[in-house]
């Protein structure tokens, strides 16, 4: 293994590395676990973990863009004609990766034969994200994300429906059937004791109004066609810590929500979580369709007030599955078959009262016209984003839905 020739221009080392502990590393590592550094998106294997010395190479990586190995460390390293992982700094990282594995953040998986092997001996040898680890770069990508918004309140999805409760915040109105009798006990006295008891009246019963606080069910759905890396960009990393940083939000602001993800391309599945953080790009097209229809059965088991499926694509949709189970591609245009089918699929969403809200990572006329098409017929929202804006689109999508009506 050889290291970049950009790592001699590195200055004096500024603390020790022994005084990194396993948060700060995660952090350092955050884009290359969830990047595609470690994939083959030409070749791409579904059940493909990580090795060893992938997460060795990471934080090499890391700490050499951050300047933080020693000068004479890393001269030693250099002259070891590719034995680095030998060197001191080879077994400093080492110990980064034991503490790693020791504070539970990764997961080694051994082999067949029981050994498990490590950075530098063969490269066989697999880790995989744990629960706490995948919580923790939630909590990170959210903690960035809404540090870019500004302060936001958080807690549940505000609606234009009122309903009479226990929560004192709302405003004031006069008693009607059906309303809960959260009486104000100030308010509906003035209204007596003005008109006198034998002459009060329904509307004098003053009850105080609380927000209605709506249950969600979403399903996100995440392009993984080969567009998503292509033209010198990385399309997918971001859109996979916004998954994260969505996820650790319902898990902490609002319990009462679900959040489910499917990948769709040639055609489509549902991850879970720890597995989407570490999801491939491959060489596929885009089965939006397939998507589609996957995120509607998902949510069709939801007995939420609220059904949405939030899809992040960059592309048009490329690929249909056929009834006998065959994949249908056409990279070119819009093909009249492929976009019937799909059109099909969101009526499926409008009749099911599942809104599609779409975030688009380019600006393709055929993609803009397509994704219209998609918001008008279920009422939804389309935004056109970056990268580096979307996690604040979609956030501040999903906190501030005020205008769904529920009744």
């Amino acid at each position: 293994m050889t290291i970049h020739a950009r790592v001699t221009r590195y200055s004096k080392f500024e603390s020790e590395l022994d005084n990194v502990d396993s948060g700060e590393l995660m952090q350092m590592i955050q884009e290359a676990l969830l990047g595609q550094g470690m994939n083959d998106p030409y070749d791409p294997d579904p059940n493909a973990r990580p090795s060893m010395d992938d997460l060795f190479d990471a934080i090499l990586n890391a700490l050499a863009e951050r300047n933080l190995i020693p000068e004479d460390m890393l001269a030693e390293a250099m002259q070891g004609e590719g034995e680095i992982q030998k060197s001191r700094l080879g077994q400093q990282i080492q110990k980064m990766m034991d503490k790693l594995q020791q504070d539970g953040f990764i997961r080694k998986e051994f082999d067949e034969d029981g050994q498990g092997g490590g950075a530098g001996e063969s490269g066989e040898s697999k880790f995989q994200l744990t629960d706490k680890s995948i919580d923790f770069l939630g909590y990170k990508s959210l903690r960035d994300l809404m540090g870019g918004m500004g302060r936001s309140s958080a807690g549940a999805h505000d609606t234009r429906d009122y309903s009479s409760g226990i929560d004192m915040m709302g405003e004031l109105k006069s008693y009607e059937f059906g309303d809960t009798l959260n009486l104000d006990t100030t308010a509906t006295l003035s209204n007596v004791i003005a008109k006198g008891l034998e002459n009060a009246e329904q509307e004098d019963l003053i009850v105080r109004q609380s927000e209605y606080s709506s249950s969600a069910a979403t399903v996100v759905l995440l392009d993984c066609s080969h567009s998503m890396i292509l033209y010198g960009e990385d399309r997918f990393t971001p859109a996979k810590q916004v998954a994260l940083a969505l996820a650790h939000l319902i898990r902490t602001q609002y319990p009462g929500d679900t959040l489910k993800f499917v990948l769709f391309h040639d055609s489509a599945e549902e991850v879970p979580l720890a597995k989407l953080a570490q999801a491939q790009i491959g060489p596929y097209h885009t089965n939006t369709a397939g998507g589609l229809r996957l995120a509607q059965q998902l949510l069709k088991r939801e007995n939420k007030d609220m059904k949405q499926i939030v899809m992040i694509t960059d592309g048009k949709p490329s690929a249909l599955t056929l009834p006998d189970g065959r994949i249908y591609k056409n990279a070119y245009g819009l093909d009249p078959y492929v976009l019937g089918a799909t059109l099909r699929e969101v009526a499926n969403c409008r009749r099911s009262g599942i809104q599609v809200n779409t975030f688009m990572l380019a600006r393709d006329p055929d993609l803009v016209s397509f994704v219209r098409r998609v918001s008008e017929m279920t009422r939804g929202k389309a935004y056109f984003t970056t990268p580096t804006n979307i996690g604040q689109y979609v956030l501040m999508d999903y906190m501030s839905n005020k205008t769904k009506v529920v009744n």
